[in-house]
């Protein structure tokens, strides 16, 4: 065990070596700052060190998921995919903590345990698993929005005499599936990857679908010399229009999808039904991004999704297999939008089963495979691709206690509550970036990552030159940005009541439901943060 580090070592101390942990510990070295990451992972990479099912790959064009605050970086790298695979992207993070020598303060394979503020000396406490202190005038929480893998608890679960992994957890040596029955419950994110490889290796897969999800096609590619040679040219205005965007993505070159960029400003409630069915016809599940009011207006939210389900008949030769794989009772948009690459198509293979648990729930796990109320099932590997505690989980499994030894976890027992996403009301220099109430996973993270560090960086210099100790938010300006935070999501298939989506926590039992990313958009947002220190940190409270 290392040694505790004296109270005036550091200044401060970052959870997580993730995209957001790397840029803080280069931000903050270059500030002048004692700064030390702890990591529960053996590398760096974050999401992406976790996260290597088969077929895990980013929704967010390789150009533009990347760091831009080193020009020389920005040139150097060749990114080789239109939407970049995880081992790619881990490869990246790799690079960059080769490039900035970053590895040498960051301690892996340390998972922390708790962070306590102490008022005496106004620094925090941070303790890890194996007994190590660490103290720092402040704390930055870069855990990551989607670490913490979900596990439902179903009845026999323990007694499973096979392999059992989970997508958000996967062995570095990888998994090989050759000759042997999988059975994968989940269809979200991950699962919607990871099935179509699966199923080309394994000899059976079962896939248990409780609810079926609204998925468009990558169109994947590699990305063009030529290019890759023009994006590069062009960084300095791609840079400029993702920070002033919605969501962090410009979609240059290309649109969703990887196709010729479309920008939807026709409305679905002008179209006759037979110009919807030649839409479907000769675009496929791309005839949707045309129209604009689809993320707003219910109704016409409902015709683009039977424009959707119109496709996937078309698609999937089995009507019975058709029907089930077709989302319904809840509008395209709720959730986070899913990318994929012969999803449908994988369902058309001689050797995968799909189970809709609507026509009969699992029952409990055997210990030859899995039992529901439509009958029983064997296999031999069982994967759960059953998604994250996302954005507060990882934060949960830290013992964080701030002013009057006060526990985050009690204090949002009625749901996060933050000012900007940043901090945390009687948590001085407490940090959490990308946290609930900022733009968060509805955008790039890279794009919001660096905005938020950037922020954070300037904000401590700012302290510094002032000679204040501390800053925390006050609970009128996080009373305030909540509700704006909330009245900005209203009216949008996000918030609709029949929407159950991780954004709101609804995949957690207990947890309250409660919108957590910012609708208003990154540009907006940004300038929100700006106006916010230029104001004299209006809505914080700063002490010397």
């Amino acid at each position: 065990m290392a040694e505790t580090l004296p109270d005036d070592t550091l200044d401060v101390v970052i959870v997580g070596a993730g995209f957001a942990g790397m840029y803080a510990l280069h931000s903050f070295r270059d500030m002048g700052l004692q700064a030390k990451v702890l990591e529960a992972g053996s590398d760096v990479g974050g999401t992406w060190y976790w996260n290597r099912y088969p077929g895990a790959r980013c929704d967010v064009p390789s150009v533009e998921y990347s760091y831009s605050f080193d020009k020389d970086l920005e040139q150097e790298w060749n990114w080789t995919e239109i939407m970049a695979a995880q081992p790619e992207i881990l490869e990246y993070a790799s690079h960059v903590a080769d490039r900035f020598d970053l590895r040498k303060d960051i301690q892996f394979q340390t998972r922390v345990a708790s962070a306590a503020f102490d008022e005496r000396s106004n620094r925090w406490q941070v303790v890890t698993e194996a007994g190590e202190t660490f103290s720092a005038r402040f704390c930055v929480m870069a855990t990551g929005c989607l670490s913490v893998p979900n596990t439902p608890t179903i009845t026999g679960q323990e007694s499973f005499a096979g392999a059992v992994y989970h997508t958000g957890n996967w062995p570095e040596s990888g998994v090989d599936f050759s000759g042997l029955k999988v059975g994968i419950i989940g269809t979200g994110s991950s699962g919607i990857q990871s099935i179509p490889v699966i199923a080309e290796q394994a000899a059976h897969l079962t896939v248990f679908q409780r609810t079926p999800n609204y998925t468009m096609p990558a169109a994947n590619a590699p990305l063009k010399p030529e290019f890759l040679r023009q994006a590069k040219e062009n960084y300095p205005n791609i840079r400029a229009e993702q920070r002033a965007s919605q969501v962090g993505i410009v979609g240059y070159g290309f649109g969703f999808g990887g196709a010729e960029n479309v920008e939807p400003t026709e409305e679905i409630r002008n179209t006759t039904a037979a110009e919807r069915q030649r839409l479907v016809e000769e675009e496929g599940f791309l005839a949707i991004r045309r129209y604009a009011d689809v993320a707003l207006d219910e109704k016409a939210n409902e015709l683009a999704c039977d424009m959707y389900r119109a496709q996937v008949s078309r698609v999937i030769k089995d009507p019975e297999t058709a029907e089930a794989l077709m989302p319904r009772d809840y509008p395209m948009g709720c959730k986070r939008p899913v990318i994929d690459t012969d999803y449908y198509e994988t369902f058309n293979r001689e050797n995968v089963t799909l189970v809709d648990l609507r026509k009969g729930g699992i029952e409990r796990i055997t210990p030859q495979g899995l039992s529901t109320a439509q009958g029983e099932y064997a296999f031999d590997v069982l994967v759960y691709a059953t998604g994250f505690d996302a954005m507060t989980g990882a934060l949960g499994k830290i013992d964080i206690r701030g002013r009057e030894d006060v526990a985050l976890k009690d204090y949002w027992d009625a749901g996060p509550r933050t000012y900007l996403g940043l901090q945390v009301a009687g948590f001085p220099n407490l940090f959490t970036v990308t946290g609930p109430g900022s733009p968060s996973v509805l955008s790039n993270m890279i794009v919001s990552i660096e905005q938020h560090i950037d922020w954070i960086a300037q904000c401590i210099a700012d302290l510094d030159q002032r000679g204040a100790k501390t800053i925390e938010a006050t609970s009128g300006a996080e009373d305030a940005w909540i509700a704006h935070v909330n009245e900005v999501a209203e009216n949008t298939m996000f918030t609709a009541q029949s929407c159950n989506s991780w954004y709101l926590g609804a995949n957690i039992p207990g947890k309250p439901r409660i919108f957590m990313p910012y609708v208003g958009g990154v540009g907006v947002y940004r300038e929100k943060c700006a106006a916010v220190a230029k104001n004299d940190y209006e809505g914080f409270l700063l002490r010397a």
